[in-house]
């Protein structure tokens, strides 16, 4: 009586959310457009983290964002009234998401031009001056270094000739007229090799170590709002005007790079000053070569979120009004992009380092190249990866000179453009040869639970039994045909000093053992899986008494550079580890397949294994975990929990559902119903083709309803066993209410079993991250799941 009581309430209370959550929709939608921008301004204010001002001003007139709203009553555009763009916004489309035309013309392609420009002036780098008409210039020094001329020379302009700029002059022996190379002040190393290639080396002072740009925001406080990033832009374009004076300066060679925040401006200076011929924004990251959508918190990366407050002058605080809602930003890094076009770019990037995301790189080159072979010009863009984390060497600047002088004509040496990391469900289909009459599945209507007429009528143990072998006959099959293997016979001792990754030379920073908590190494020779490393990360207090520890086996999200590593600040998964340890659980983690260390193991596995996925790798791989776990000495076998985020509480799901040794499963923004919804297609999407990890899903795109099951099969298939789902309400890959009714018509299943509430649903109004209250949830649920087995 008291478990189908506990049910009944678990059930009202559900309703009542769904409901509320319906409640607050209808009540938006009430609004005037006033009180909506009001809304989301309140929204994205509590969701944004604690404000830094001593990192910056947000502008010359306002310390913080705060005073900035204060100051300009500005609200957040009607979010209701912008279209929903998943994808990158196309550059080759006018009113995308609405009535949508084609760009066919130069005409067309003009406006187009224009109206970005305005676009991301007023979302991201604030409005600039027009040329000054008054600049005076003055040689400051002149001397020889060899054949090689130096000259310092100073620009004044604007109101009262109070703005400078200070740029130095390396120019070769010779008449010319020669190619420049432009960097900033800290980037004189660079220069010197393009002088050696023949270039005049150009270094302006609009850099960290020698800024004269900052100025300029008190100079035109109250009439232009550019950044910090866009003062030190429009710097260059001064500099340019002064090239522009000189014989010897070739006027349709003008190169232009930077690395990290100098590559952002690179970009935004080209994109916005034609006379720039050639760019390459070097290892620009978040504001750069990554584009906003793949910025999102789910990408680990440098978000909104992070690097508004972390760095409040570069950008526009406008920026910040997309927290958490990217896919509404009318335009992305990839319109920077091809505002450039049909001039030379070549985007750069290391695969390791931390603030970046070499498959929405990817993305983003793909979106622009479409631009050039518009313009006749698909061979004057180029990507380029380095391995290793954010530095550069000779090399790499050697690469860029490389790529410079393709653009130029001066060499005939293209960079290739081979996408790496971007595939799709077509490709994989001519090579897997796969053919699926999807007309052959059965239509399902709806979510169904035990004893409906849609789930044939399951009455008793024996029919579930069945019923749960049929969905998980379906889930094998779309995962793949599984190549036999063998069992890795793991450490079995918990304890060992094993050299971990660097092994092999990996950079990639793991989170460190404490006073309290203790880290092992599970390497291949004495691992898990086939030939995996992982890390095992334990309470070094149990370990000394020799007590059994119930662990968690982390899975992480959509990380490409960092696998289960994290970003730092408001992603940090360091914390995370610490405080399950300190609850007394060991938590195991690594890099799935495809990201952090095993990136280029993802990027062959469709060569290697075609009618596999990638999706069920990552489940063999948890299971290989869970092989490993039960054989050593203080885990405790009957307690192995996996909880995941993003991918990783989509992978959490299959490899519960499909290995009933695993205890229990917290999965937080881990799904959205395929069948059903709005956000369904964009999901599958994803999942088939973005990402291809279940490319036979693929199939059914425009046959939802025939998915042969659905997330609530899945936590069916896991029942009795706990679940904790975690779906936020302002998710903006998943339908809240969908989720809601997926959980509830397993709940009936859960309390048909005679399990005692072992399935929980949280849905707090937030978007979709990891955020600290989301985390308190699986501490507390997972307290809860502690020593009952």
């Amino acid at each position: 009586m008291k478990s189908l009581l506990q049910n009944h309430c678990w059930m009202i209370t559900l309703v009542l959310m769904t409901a509320v959550s319906n409640l607050e929709a209808q009540s938006l939608d009430s609004l005037d457009p006033h009180q909506r921008r009001q809304f989301y301004l309140d929204q994205i204010l509590e969701w944004l983290p604690t404000e830094r001002p001593n990192y910056g001003r947000v502008s010359y007139l306002d310390s913080t964002f705060s005073e900035w709203l204060d100051r300009t009553g500005e609200l957040p555009p009607d979010f209701s009234k912008l279209p929903d763009i998943y994808d990158l916004p196309d550059p080759l489309l006018m009113n995308e998401g609405q009535a949508e035309e084609p760009v066919r013309t130069m005409d067309q392609w003009t406006a187009k031009k224009a109206w970005m420009r305005d676009q991301l002036k007023h979302y991201i780098t604030g409005d600039f001056p027009p040329a000054p008409e008054n600049i005076m210039f003055s040689i400051v020094s002149e001397r020889m270094d060899g054949p090689v001329k130096i000259q310092m020379v100073e620009l004044r302009f604007g109101p009262d000739h109070e703005a400078k700029l200070t740029m130095e002059l390396m120019i070769p022996p010779g008449e010319g007229p020669f190619p420049v190379f432009m960097t900033q002040w800290n980037h004189r190393g660079w220069a010197q090799i393009a002088v050696r290639r023949g270039y005049i080396g150009c270094v302006y002072a609009g850099a960290d170590s020698k800024d004269d740009t900052e100025d300029y925001s008190r100079i035109w406080a109250g009439e232009y709002d550019f950044t910090r990033l866009m003062r030190r832009a429009w710097g260059s374009f001064r500099a340019i005007d002064y090239l522009y004076t000189l014989p010897n300066v070739d006027r349709e060679k003008i190169a232009l790079t930077g690395h990290s925040r100098n590559g952002k401006q690179a970009l935004m200076a080209a994109a916005f000053d034609d006379r720039i011929t050639a760019v390459v924004p070097s290892s620009g990251g978040t504001g750069a070569e990554v584009p906003w959508r793949y910025c999102a918190y789910k990408y680990d990366v440098e978000d909104i979120a992070l690097l508004g407050p972390a760095q409040p002058s570069w950008l526009h605080p406008r920026l910040r009004f997309f927290v958490g809602r990217e896919y509404k930003m009318p335009v992305d890094q990839n319109s920077f992009m091809a505002l450039v076009a049909p001039r030379g770019l070549m985007l750069s990037t290391a695969t390791e380092e931390v603030a970046s995301n070499p498959w929405g790189i990817e993305k983003a080159f793909g979106s622009a190249k479409k631009v050039y072979e518009f313009l006749s010009a698909k061979d004057q863009i180029a990507i380029r990866y380095r391995s290793g984390t954010h530095g550069t060497t000779a090399e790499d600047i050697e690469a860029y000179i490389d790529f410079f002088d393709y653009s130029f004509g001066r060499s005939s040496r293209e960079v290739k453009q081979k996408y790496t990391y971007v595939s799709s469900f077509e490709e994989w289909k001519k090579q897997s040869g796969e053919d699926v009459q999807v007309k052959d599945f059965p239509v399902h209507h709806s979510f169904t639970s035990p004893g409906s007429d849609e789930d044939q009528n399951i009455s008793n143990d024996r029919e579930w039994k069945a019923h749960k072998r049929q969905i998980l006959e379906q889930v094998h099959w779309m995962l793949g045909e599984k190549p036999a293997g063998v069992t890795n016979p793991s450490p079995k001792q918990v304890g060992q000093r094993v050299r971990g990754e660097e092994k092999f030379g990996s950079v990639i920073r793991r989170p460190e053992p404490t006073e309290t908590m203790g880290r092992q190494a599970i390497s291949p020779y004495n691992g898990f899986g086939d030939y995996l490393f992982g890390y095992l990360y334990y309470p070094r207090a149990k370990l000394e008494k020799k007590e059994n520890m119930p662990v968690v086996i982390y899975l992480h999200e959509y990380d490409y550079s960092k696998g289960f590593s994290s970003m730092g600040l408001n992603h940090n998964i360091d914390d995370y580890f610490e405080s399950l340890v300190q609850q007394g659980y060991a938590v195991f983690a690594f890099d799935m397949i495809g990201f952090g260390t095993r990136q280029k193991e993802g990027l062959h596995f469709y060569d290697r294994y075609p009618r596999w996925s990638k999706m069920g790798k990552m489940v063999a791989d948890v299971q290989g975990a869970v092989d490993a776990l039960r054989t050593m000495d203080v885990i405790d076998p009957k307690q192995i929990f996996v909880a995941g985020y993003s991918l990783g509480g989509t992978v959490g799901l299959y490899a519960t559902a499909l290995d009933e040794r695993i205890a229990g499963v917290a999965s937080v923004s881990g799904f959205t119903p395929m069948r059903t919804g709005q956000k369904n297609k964009w999901h599958i999407q994803e999942l088939c083709d973005e990402q291809m990890l279940v490319p036979r899903l693929g199939f059914f795109q425009d046959e939802t309803t025939r998915i042969p099951y659905d997330y609530d099969d899945l936590l069916a298939a896991i029942a009795p066993r706990p679940v904790l789902v975690i779906a936020p309400e302002y998710d903006q890959d998943a339908e809240v209410e969908g989720v809601s009714e997926c959980v509830r018509s397993s709940n009936e299943l859960f309390q048909w079993l005679g399990a005692e509430r072992h399935i929980d649903l949280y849905t707090p109004a937030d978007y979709n991250r990891f955020s600290e209250k989301m985390r308190e949830k699986v501490y507390e649920w997972l307290k809860g799941r502690k020593n009952r087995f």
